[in-house]
């Protein structure tokens, strides 16, 4: 008994095959799987954890011949106000007054005489008040 005619039969000769069978499996695996995460990520809302980061622009310049640093604020983004820190203020009772709540267009100077040790970093940091999000934005070291 010859199988081939039969075989052509229930196949079909290589015109007639439009894509062989491991290739269709391969393609059904392929669908079900990217289907499955689709579904899973609605079902388990991945993406509505990802939090935003605060965003402003700050130019912090250090003047060396006059011992000073001068923080300015030139842009809010999405931040709702601007605040400085440093490991090294020499103000006894932790930050200067004027070290927080910054917004767009307030200028802050500190000198070495008055608020600053002779070195150390000063750094901005953006905060969104609804969501307590804090983002470090600029940062700058000084020795005087």
């Amino acid at each position: 008994m010859d199988a081939t005619n039969v075989r052509d039969r229930l196949i079909g000769d290589e015109q007639e095959r439009a894509v062989s069978p491991v290739i269709g499996v391969i393609l059904m695996v392929a669908i079900t799987v990217i289907l499955a995460a689709v579904i899973a990520a609605f079902v388990l809302d991945l993406g509505g954890s990802v939090g935003q980061e605060a965003q402003a622009a700050v130019s912090i310049d250090v003047d060396h011949e006059a011992d000073a640093i001068q923080v300015e604020v030139t842009s809010m983004g999405n931040a709702d106000h601007v605040n400085l820190s440093s490991s090294n203020w020499d103000t006894g009772s932790g930050e200067p007054d004027n070290a927080s709540l910054l917004t767009v267009g307030d200028t802050v100077s500190y000198t070495e005489a008055d608020d600053l040790e002779p070195a150390g970093t000063i750094s901005a940091i953006a905060v969104i008040n609804e969501s307590e999000t804090e983002t470090q934005v600029a940062s700058e070291d000084w020795e005087f």
